[in-house]
């Protein structure tokens, strides 16, 4: 006899890789729950009746692209402004991308509307992206680098909010020039005093 449990993760399974792939195809805009169950090979109510419909099975879709670990550590080069950079602007660029972009703007105004989908989406999508920014920070602060007295979650805030905030109000240009800038402003509140000084010294001795 047939197992169902085995038959419907199988059908799971394709259903979020046919998302992924049409997303890699077209824009949100454009993607159907019709397109994925085609894709996917099965019948479009088997999505309504596990996800409801498109946001959710992206969402889900997104996460299980991430893979059970999730995303991967930040790189720990030891210079904690060229790290930074390195994660914002890529931040940035995905902001900047307007296929991908679509995607996230649309799946946050669906959190606007669904409380439920707003935590899975902070929790399962959001959250362990921005931890890999956290514990970056901690190795920082361990190596003398960030303040002892930092709110680390506060910190991460300051680093990626700015950039969140210009992409949803349209404020103005998403550029690697930007990232560093807000990069450098964070680190001038993140740093200790002695760090600062010493960061400012070299600056003015630089040619």
């Amino acid at each position: 006899m047939p197992d169902a449990s085995r038959r419907s993760e199988r059908s799971r399974s394709a259903i979020l890789r046919a998302a992924v792939a049409l997303l890699e195809e077209k824009e949100y805009a454009d993607l159907t729950v019709e397109a994925i169950a085609s894709r996917a090979g099965v019948g479009k109510q088997t999505i309504y009746r596990w996800w409801g419909g498109r946001g959710p099975v992206v969402l889900d879709a997104l996460i299980d692209h991430l893979g059970p670990d999730g995303p991967p550590s930040l790189p720990d080069t030891g210079d904690l402004e060229g790290d930074l950079r390195l994660v914002l602007r890529a931040i940035v660029a995905e902001l900047a991308d307007r296929r991908l972009s679509a995607t996230t703007r649309a799946l946050t105004i669906e959190t606007l509307s669904s409380d439920e989908f707003a935590e899975r989406m902070r929790d399962r999508l959001l959250r362990p992206q921005l931890d890999t920014i956290k514990e970056r920070l901690r190795a920082a602060r361990a190596a003398g680098q960030v303040r002892d007295d930092v709110d680390l979650d506060h910190a991460v805030e300051l680093l990626i909010g700015p950039a969140y905030h210009r992409w949803m109000m349209r404020t103005g240009p998403l550029t690697e020039g930007y990232a560093d800038d807000m990069v450098d402003l964070a680190l001038t509140a993140l740093r200790p005093a002695a760090v600062r000084s010493g960061a400012a010294g070299g600056a003015a001795d630089s040619p």
